[in-house]
């Protein structure tokens, strides 16, 4: 098993999602955070929606976010959900924001 830091949050292991970068100890990715923040959701209002991270975890996959901009929207890519398969009820609320 095999670990590689990145910075003080974020880690790879190839066992969790194939190495894309995750919050330390968990199996967030920072591509998920980064999903809510550019739905619009606050860096501090972050932890409400995935409440087993910290502030400064939250701030931190941002930060790697921000230095490596091509890489994570590459796996955002990779994991695009098609329109036709979105819910009706999650589109609706999307389109509120």
């Amino acid at each position: 098993m095999t670990t590689t830091t990145t910075s003080r949050y974020v880690t790879r292991k190839p066992e969790i999602l194939s190495g894309e970068p995750i919050i330390t100890g968990t199996r967030t990715s920072v591509r998920a955070i980064v999903e809510n923040w550019r739905l619009g959701i606050r860096p501090e209002e972050i932890p409400l929606h995935l409440p087993h991270l910290s502030l400064a975890q939250v701030f931190d996959a941002l930060s790697f976010y921000l230095d490596n901009q091509a890489e994570i929207n590459e796996y955002i890519e990779g994991n695009h959900v098609p329109d036709e398969l979105v819910h009706p009820a999650i589109k609706t609320r999307l389109n509120q924001r």
